[in-house]
């Protein structure tokens, strides 16, 4: 990847792949996870434990090969008698649906479920031996394969799906007798055959078991991902405009009759109510948009901003960590941070609540019905009580009351003939110049 970042933790659809998969597995089914590391990896513990709480790190201290990496976890696995599914961080397509049906081969009595793929080009890829009927009988890796077992395109994923009271039995007896000189977690299948256990694939697009090994897989991973929340999305009854434009994320969530117009982006933790518009060139992130509401052309809605239904925010405005009750506008060059807005207030162009003094944040409450005039900042923390009007240009820092006016800024000085003056004296100035340069 040419990262100091592990690979299992670089982002698709702002989420770690590892993410991806771990919530993959526990949409399928799947209780906890019992996660593999390389030393140093307290990181990729962590992201795990932020899908399942209770997830165990174990540490494979030398790679040698994808049994020997099982094994890191017999602490987890042994007297352990439910299903284990085995899985790779970087490998963030899989769907739970597909978990699932492997899932169900082991509760239909099957003791070793291999994930296998169609490949239109096998190269590079263990290969799935079957006999005439079509049961599995091993998987062979592409350096020990023969000449014929290469001509086969039935491919391993190398995701497989035990029986937990027979998975340590069978890694135990695996050896390292191969090209590679390392342990397979792939020989476990033509161990269980010998055991008599009943092995079977579980077939999937080559795509959904895409693994991300550099940053040109990662952006492949992307755009897929990508088709698919659309496609979701789509069919869940929002309108995008231009869906190849449009970024979402894993848990975006859009009520009916939503309208995403060109060039958005979604960030983590937003959801869109229904008939809201969001207009083109807007980025959300942690925002949960009101039913009805209107967001952008070109606003940014920042983690903590709540926009009640109805509401009306503009070009260039950014709300952050705000609540914005029913029927509240901020249509045009505004700054909303740490406020509450009242309903059906109004935020006149170029209003900022001035909410950080260079070492706290404060918080701005604007009552019901306000109206607050152009390029107006207030300084938190203030109330403004509701049905007050704020005259333009002001700079208020101290509570204002309901129904009130104030007006802050300086009275009109004006000077008949200034303008004038002003401009003679520059022209006497330049002449006095150029005689000198003369």
């Amino acid at each position: 990847m040419k990262s100091a970042r592990p690979k299992v933790l670089h982002e698709i659809a702002n989420a770690p792949m590892l993410a991806h998969v771990l919530e993959t597995a526990r949409q399928s089914g799947l209780h906890d996870a019992a996660v593999v590391v390389a030393p140093g990896m307290d990181d990729v513990v962590s992201v795990a434990r932020s899908v399942f709480p209770a997830a165990a790190g174990f540490i494979q201290d030398r790679q040698l090969g994808t049994g020997h990496a099982v094994l890191a976890a017999r602490d987890a696995l042994e007297g352990f008698c439910g299903d284990v599914v085995v899985l790779y961080g970087d490998t963030p397509l899989i769907r739970p649906q597909t978990l699932a049906q492997m899932l169900e081969r082991l509760k239909n009595g099957a003791g070793l479920v291999v994930l296998g793929f169609e490949a239109e080009d096998p190269a590079g890829y263990g290969r799935l031996i079957t006999d005439a009927s079509g049961a599995l009988l091993a998987v062979r890796e592409e350096k020990d394969a023969s000449r014929e077992e290469r001509t086969v395109t039935l491919c391993n994923s190398g995701v497989f799906a035990f029986r937990g009271e027979n998975l340590l039995g069978l890694l135990d007896r695996i050896g390292n007798d191969n090209a590679n000189g390392e342990y397979y977690l792939t020989d476990a299948v033509e161990l269980a055959c010998g055991d008599g256990l009943k092995t079977a694939v579980v077939l999937c697009a080559e795509r959904e078991v895409m693994g991300v090994n550099s940053k040109l897989q990662l952006a492949a991973a992307e755009a897929e991902l990508q088709k698919r929340l659309r496609a979701r999305a789509l069919e869940e009854g929002a309108t995008l405009v231009a869906p190849e434009t449009v970024f979402l994320c894993r848990d975006t969530k859009f009520g009916r009759d939503v309208v995403v117009e060109p060039n958005v982006v979604f960030g983590p933790g937003v959801s869109v109510g229904d008939g809201a518009r969001i207009r083109a060139f807007s980025h959300l992130e942690g925002a949960d948009v009101g039913a009805g509401a209107v967001v952008g052309p070109f606003a940014r809605l920042r983690p903590g901003a709540e926009l009640g239904s109805n509401v009306r925010i503009g070009n260039f405005v950014e709300v952050k960590n705000s609540t914005m009750d029913e029927g509240s506008k901020a249509n045009h060059l505004a700054y909303v941070g740490d406020t509450h807005v009242g309903a059906k207030a109004n935020l006149g162009a170029g209003t900022i609540t001035c909410n950080y003094d260079g070492f706290r944040k404060h918080r701005t409450e604007i009552g019901k019905g306000v109206f607050v005039g152009s390029n107006t900042a207030l300084v938190a923390p203030v109330k403004i009580g509701e049905g007050a009007f704020i005259g333009s240009g002001s700079v208020i820092s101290k509570n204002v009351p309901a129904d009130a006016l104030v007006v802050t800024r300086g009275p009109l000085d004006q000077r008949e003939g200034w303008a004038a003056k002003m401009r003679a004296r520059r022209d006497r100035l330049d002449s006095a110049v150029k005689g000198n340069k003369k």
